[in-house]
């Protein structure tokens, strides 16, 4: 019986074009995603450099882009939030059925474009919906790492059994699954969240 739900955050809620910042930056002159740069935006999103530290390091590495540039093709792969599924986390958050809570590989960039672009009242509404809402760069702890996993199911003292995992990304569901957490590899180009108590997976 499931007791505890675990939601991922972009194209869980909010919807994102993951191809966007390579494109915008491709434009820009990057050529390639150098794998200094992955490595320094992985540290970053655990939150191991500071919001400066990161963009100094990619101003060394792209001279020739501004701050401002790099900011907006950074956040370009943030798209909408459709409200109906905010009303549906709402709903879930309502029936108190089950211990519901926020588990996002994101950094300080991301969240700050958020918070900012939806607005204070808009973004407390959709958080005050978890239990607890974890951001891997305030934890210092990324998926698809087992220890991530690890730390939401014995800070909370939840049974992986009871446990249900969404998240759209098939290597972050892959290892939930792997610690006995029931999974959803949700697709965003056919399925929606709001359809999770119909899953025959859930059920």
């Amino acid at each position: 019986m499931i007791k505890n739900i675990v939601f991922d955050f972009g194209d869980v809620f909010i919807n994102l074009d993951k191809e966007a910042t390579y494109k915008k930056l491709k434009k820009l002159g990057v050529k390639e995603f150098t794998e200094e740069l992955l490595d320094v935006s992985k540290q970053y999103e655990m939150g191991m450099l500071t919001t400066q530290e990161f963009l100094k390091t990619v101003k060394r590495l792209f001279p020739l882009i501004s701050e401002l540039e790099f900011k907006n093709a950074w956040n370009s792969m943030l798209l909408d939030f459709p409200i109906h599924r905010l009303y549906f986390l709402k709903s879930l958050a309502k029936s108190k059925k089950y211990r519901i809570f926020l588990l996002s590989n994101t950094n300080d960039l991301h969240i700050s474009w958020i918070q900012r672009t939806w607005g204070e009242k808009l973004f407390s509404e959709f958080k005050n919906c978890f239990e607890k809402f974890y951001l891997s760069h305030e934890i210092h702890l990324r998926k698809p790492n087992k220890d991530i996993y690890e730390f939401v199911i014995k800070s909370n003292k939840l049974l992986p059994e009871e446990t249900f995992f969404i998240d759209d990304t098939e290597e972050n569901t892959i290892i939930a699954t792997r610690l006995g957490i029931k999974s959803w590899n949700l697709n965003p180009k056919y399925e929606d969240v709001v359809d999770l108590l119909t899953k025959k997976e859930f059920n």
